[in-house]
């Protein structure tokens, strides 16, 4: 599912205009963004949590010149569902073959 299905399922559901629907999904993924990005988290009841997540400095290998690369400390955005969500998917799920 891309975003444009995903505002079209919220408008048909709803009955809100697409329009005010497709300006409050990139209002939540900007704000969910900016405030990764300033290191705060987020929690979203039955839904998880959004947080930046510290990769601590490692050294690394560049197999083709077969050079040692120092990897600096960096952050990556981190999102860790609820136990509620995790029991929903698990209980749902039906893998296609």
């Amino acid at each position: 599912m891309r975003k444009s299905d995903l505002v079209n399922n919220i408008a048909e559901k709803t009955g809100i205009p697409k329009v005010d629907v497709w300006m409050t999904v990139e209002t939540l993924f900007k704000e969910i963004k900016l405030n990764v990005v300033e290191g705060n988290n987020i929690y979203i009841r039955g839904f998880g949590s959004f947080s930046p997540k510290k990769r601590a400095a490692k050294i690394g290998r560049n197999i083709k010149k077969n050079t040692i690369v120092k990897i600096p400390e960096h952050y990556i955005p981190a999102f860790k569902p609820s136990d509620e969500f995790i029991d929903q998917v698990k209980a749902n799920y039906k893998p296609t073959i």
